[in-house]
């Protein structure tokens, strides 16, 4: 099993700032219509840590190594390590779908897999709406220090949610999320149905992630995830009375 070693963490509560002055730790912010409500902001991620993924499957297992680097010292951005990450993400994923051989993983291989290397504990969630998922997203990471996963597509792609803008403290009553940051592995590539993949560390509005963050499909294998927004989410079981839902 990886034994993930923790780095240094990047979190700040800061005054309400206009655009041009928004650049989080050298990285600057992409035009985010909510920045002027923003008063916490959480990053984890050192834009060393993306990593694309290498051919038109293997999103989870790009996504699991990009989250890995962000909890290590050093980033590995090999295509042997993102190899054994999909196989291993692939090997929890169940059974084929209609008889025929996955190409790709599921998010519960995602769950599973982060786990099993030391990054976790991981759990697949769904919400109703994409605000309470990025609000339970927000608070897991501010618990965890871990970033987070997110099920585009209708459930057919994976980025990365590396950090986040909010109103105030995810765990404070009434807190908001106004933007979040996001490594799609699929970058440099487009697609053709849902449009540009954004650069790595790129901060998007709500209403921006909202056109790629939709809720899943429906499917019988996984009913309690149908029509909802899905994410793969740290927890720490000491603090899950403080997570509000």
């Amino acid at each position: 099993m990886l034994r993930v070693l923790e780095r240094r963490r990047r979190l700040a509560v800061l005054p309400a700032v206009g655009l041009a002055a928004v650049v989080l730790l050298g990285v600057a912010a992409a035009p985010a219509s909510g920045a002027n409500t923003s008063r916490f902001r959480l990053d984890l991620a050192s834009r060393t840590d993306f990593v694309a993924q290498t051919n038109l499957v293997q999103c989870v297992g790009a996504s699991m190594q990009m989250m890995i680097n962000m909890l290590r010292p050093a980033p590995d951005r090999t295509a042997a390590t993102q190899l054994r990450y999909q196989q291993l993400a692939r090997k929890s994923s169940g059974p084929p779908i209609g008889g025929r051989e996955r190409r790709g993983a599921s998010v519960w291989g995602w769950a599973s897999g982060l786990t099993e290397l030391g990054a976790g504990p991981y759990r697949v969630v769904g919400a109703r709406s994409i605000d309470e998922a990025l609000l339970m997203a927000a608070q897991a990471m501010r618990i965890t220090r871990r970033p987070v996963g997110l099920l585009m597509w209708r459930g057919r792609h994976a980025w990365v949610m590396s950090g986040f803008h909010a109103t105030a403290d995810p765990l404070k009553p009434r807190a908001k999320v106004t933007s979040v940051i996001v490594e799609d592995p699929l970058y440099p590539r487009d697609s053709g149905t849902w449009g540009p993949s954004p650069t790595p560390g790129s901060r998007l509005t709500v209403a921006q992630l909202g056109r790629q963050f939709v809720p899943r499909r429906h499917s019988n294998r996984s009913p309690r995830l149908s029509g909802k927004y899905v994410v793969v989410l740290p927890y720490e079981l000491r603090y899950e009375h403080r997570l509000r839902r």
